[in-house]
């Protein structure tokens, strides 16, 4: 088990900055676009009664430093020497959005590393080749605005997106705060992370689910209707697999209900384990 504390985790040629918290089965998070560690604070606070909580800034985001640009495939091979140099045998993991898709397919890539898997608003990449080169094109679109328009215009775009509209119920203090944390973000990671590891050139893993045979809890906000119809297609995919779809909630569940994302998450590993 690793010792609790903060630093950076070198895997050859990039450094990923991690957090170690708590003791118990091992629960590795990875956040979603304009994230970082941040993101998790309060889930942090509610699994590490019964859980070591791992954090790390993925490739594009906070803290981690990467010498050239990770495809999804990189990030997967640097979070294996992760939980390697931490000495896991096994982890829990979670992932939120493009962290659910990096967790799905170090899932799918790594299943031996994998003890549950938990995703909130994810998808397993998109099935059709023609539905691939819209999203690269509409995510080459966001990485030229991030250019031209600078990082805080780019913030303001992307909080008013529908995906988020639900945020705008939560309190004002928590509000700022996820504004303040994409702020806290670098242009050059971003673009980084929208032409690497966007949804339309990873790779997609809709034939792969089938195979998947560990434990998955798929999560959604009720009112995250796209989101509510993938996740049911993956789950008819999925050999071992509940879905619960939560509440008063929208994308970012883990947010916007954080005191019941923390219980069931906690619960549904403390079982399966």
């Amino acid at each position: 088990m690793a010792s609790e504390g903060k630093r950076f985790i070198n895997t050859d040629s990039s450094d990923y900055w991690c957090e170690v918290s708590g003791q118990g089965d091992p629960i590795l998070l990875l956040h979603g676009f304009t994230g970082n560690t941040a993101t998790w604070s309060k889930l942090v606070s509610l699994l590490e009664r019964n859980h070591q909580v791992i954090t790390i800034d993925l490739p594009g985001h906070g803290k981690t430093r990467v010498d050239s640009p990770k495809t999804m495939m990189d990030c997967c091979q640097d979070i294996k020497l992760i939980i390697e140099q931490l000495g896991y045998e096994k982890v829990n993991l979670l992932g939120y959005s493009m962290g659910g898709r990096t967790a799905l397919s170090f899932a799918v890539t790594y299943p031996e590393l994998v003890r549950s898997l938990v995703l909130e608003s994810a998808s397993p990449g998109l099935e059709q080749e023609e539905d691939r080169i819209a999203r690269i094109k509409n995510d080459q679109k966001l990485a030229e605005r991030i250019r031209t328009g600078g990082l805080e215009s780019f913030v303001d775009f992307w909080g008013s997106l529908p995906l988020f509209e639900s945020q705008k119920k939560l309190p004002d203090l928590i509000q700022q705060s996820i504004r303040e944390e994409r702020l806290s973000q670098h242009e050059e990671g971003l673009v980084m992370s929208l032409t690497y590891m966007g949804n339309g050139v990873q790779p997609s893993w809709w034939d792969n689910l089938n195979s998947l045979t560990i434990p998955v809890l798929l999560l959604v906000g009720e009112w995250d209707l796209k989101f509510i119809n993938l996740n049911e297609a993956m789950q008819n995919r999925l050999p071992i697999s509940n879905l619960v779809i939560v509440e008063k909630a929208g994308h970012a569940i883990h947010v916007e209900q954080s005191d019941f994302f923390g219980k069931i998450v906690s619960e549904f590993i403390l079982d399966k384990n």
